[in-house]
């Protein structure tokens, strides 16, 4: 099979004279066997999917399944394999799921809520693990954030501690980690926690919810939410348990569509700026606070995943290389002491503001439109809190009111109110991102790049100082409108009529809105002149 193929590209001419180079990588996963968290969700889809497309010499792949809403862990596993990146490996290989092996277990549970059999059979089996699963809700309780965060590590510490084939642990994180209003630089090393995982952990568990509720803002002190508290204290568990393993921390920043494989544009979820730009694009969301020459730090899912993948072999081979040196050298990646980091970030080689993400954005949103736009693209970012505040009531809380009175006279259920309180609520949690700026350092993720060979840079590309930003963006906007909307390319015509229909509306309303501004202000004008004739 060629690069092209295992990529999920179409097939061309260069498909004939592509030379098929040793993989280093590609020997590393080889018989390997691989244990995955967080395969239910969107970057664990993609490496299981990324895996076993393009490794296919690697022996078994374990993933950690819970039941879920009714669903056992094989149904769950069906829904995963049912999904549109897994279309690429079901043609290339049908049976790929003889390699895929299911562990019933929650990382939310004591002990990863494993039980005795399947326990042993990832100590006996695994030698690589890729450790994804998270809460990755800004705004979770802190008791869950908390137990699946912080002690879903300390617990896979205490698993991979056991497993005598281990080559490689790597735990994936977030940029976000160490990002602090009183930090302006984060570099691929470790902060000061907060406060030790025993503390937290004692609290949590000592505390019932109604009390936990009122001091957890208290609790986090200087950190935005409870993700990125947790996460920071998860990577000292990391550095200072995981000593003698070979650990890895993988940070990405924020996680946006694909660029092109398993499929270009690809999504399945609203979170972080993909929400954000989702609600802008059909016209629910018109103000956010902002600062536009603020860096844009986002990064593909693609990458993210190709970058976990080399990471992983970066860290084993380079332990590998320093177990067999007599004496290590001052410069070479002491694993035994120190638990390497990579920061997987845009804006160190390739910065993006929010300006422009805003312009492009808009600009290839508009060449797309969906039928199920509810208003016309109409969106500022404000810096000033009371400007935002002002245009947030006039531009989000008064056209709510009207729309849900008429729905009520209609005899409708209102939904508008509801709706903006949410959504206010999720734009309040991404403005600490929109209104600040940090300097992240890569220099260890920019030295493996260097490492790897031209084939393997080819196979697993995350060359982000190479990424044409205008064009991507045209592919995450239609992976956004198919794959988020549901609604396919070929309703572009439909969008784009529904779209003029919107654009004379609300011009329309705004004529109407400023010409009775006009006539009020003319008559109290005329109103006071009249008090002194």
């Amino acid at each position: 099979m060629n690069i092209y193929e295992q990529q999920g590209q179409d097939i061309t001419a260069l498909d004939m004279i592509a030379s098929e180079e040793d993989s280093e990588i590609k020997k590393f996963y080889k018989d390997s066997c691989i244990f995955i968290t967080g395969a239910t969700g969107y970057l664990g889809k993609l490496v299981l999917e990324k895996l076993l497309r393009t490794c296919p010499d690697l022996k078994k792949v374990f993933i950690l399944i819970r039941t879920k809403k009714g669903k056992n862990i094989e149904e769950r596993l069906e829904a995963i394999f049912d999904e549109p990146p897994f279309d690429v490996l079901k043609r290339n290989d049908p049976n790929f799921r003889n390699k895929v092996h299911v562990v019933e277990g929650d990382v939310g549970l004591p002990d990863l809520g494993l039980n005795e059999s399947d326990r042993e059979k990832l100590i006996q089996e695994v030698d690589s693990i890729i450790h994804f699963a998270a809460t990755v809700r800004f705004d979770e309780k802190l008791r869950l954030a908390a137990h699946i965060n912080v002690r879903g590590v300390r617990d896979f510490i205490k698993l991979a501690r056991n497993m005598k084939k281990l080559k490689v642990f790597l735990y994936v994180s977030t940029a976000f980690s160490n990002c602090l209003l009183s930090r302006q630089t984060v570099d691929e090393v470790f902060y000061e926690p907060p406060m030790t995982a025993d503390k937290l952990l004692s609290l949590v568990d000592s505390l019932d919810d109604d009390q936990l509720g009122k001091i957890t803002d208290m609790v986090i002190k200087d950190f935005p939410n409870t993700y990125t508290f947790t996460k920071c204290i998860a990577e000292d568990v990391l550095r200072k348990e995981g000593k003698n393993l070979p650990i890895a921390i993988h940070r990405p920043s924020i996680v946006i569509p694909t660029v092109k494989e398993p499929i270009s544009g690809w999504i399945d979820n609203f979170y972080g700026t993909t929400g954000l730009f989702m609600a802008v694009g059909i016209g629910l969301v018109r103000t956010i606070r902002g600062k536009k020459d603020n860096k844009a730090e986002m990064i593909p899912a693609d990458y993210v995943v190709n970058s976990c993948l080399a990471t992983m072999w970066d860290v084993a081979t380079i332990r590998s290389v320093n177990d067999n040196k007599e004496d290590q050298t001052e410069g070479s990646l002491k694993i035994e002491q120190d638990v390497p980091i990579y920061n997987c970030v845009s804006s160190a080689q390739n910065p993006l503001t929010w300006a422009g993400y805003q312009s492009i954005t808009e600009k290839h949103g508009k060449r797309i439109p969906s039928e199920k736009c509810l208003w016309y693209y109409s969106f500022k970012l404000r810096a000033n809190y009371y400007d935002n505040l002002l245009a947030c009531f006039f531009l989000h809380t008064i056209p709510a009111y009207i729309v849900d009175f008429t729905l009520t006279c209609l005899g409708k259920k209102p939904m508008l109110v509801k709706g903006y309180q949410k959504i206010n609520k999720f734009t309040k949690v991404i403005e600490y991102f929109t209104m600040n700026s940090w300097n992240f350092g890569n220099n260890n993720t920019q030295t493996l790049w260097k490492r790897m060979k031209k084939y393997d840079q080819e196979l697993f590309d995350f060359d982000i100082e190479k990424l044409n930003w205008d064009s991507y963006i045209y592919t995450y906007c239609r992976g956004c409108r198919v794959y988020l909307l549901k609604d396919p390319l070929s309703t572009i015509p439909q969008g784009k009529k529904k779209y003029r229909k919107l654009f004379v509306l609300h011009y329309f309303i705004l004529v109407v809105f400023w010409l009775l501004v006009f006539r009020l202000l003319l008559a109290l004008f005329t109103f006071s002149v009249s008090l002194f004739v």
